[in-house]
């Protein structure tokens, strides 16, 4: 799952990468299901989610988003 969280920016690599180290164990079934189909989002779409620039239509792709954010605010 580390491997498939490289991406084309650096940002997305760092922020997603510290993410799966930290706190991927953690993720229950559905939240894993959600973190797979995020991981198959572009990268312009995820930067802007991950950035707060813009929010995914999906409720759970949403709140994982927002999860992932809050993840790495606490760093």
């Amino acid at each position: 799952m580390r491997w498939r969280c490289r991406r084309g920016m650096l940002e997305l690599d760092l922020i997603l990468g510290r993410f799966v180290d930290k706190y991927l164990e953690s993720l229950g079934k559905k939240q894993l299901k959600t973190f797979e189909y995020l991981l198959h989002c572009t990268d312009p779409e995820l930067y802007a989610w991950l950035m707060g620039h813009a929010q995914p239509v999906d409720k759970e792709l949403y709140a994982l988003v927002e999860y992932i954010r809050i993840c790495d605010q606490n760093r």
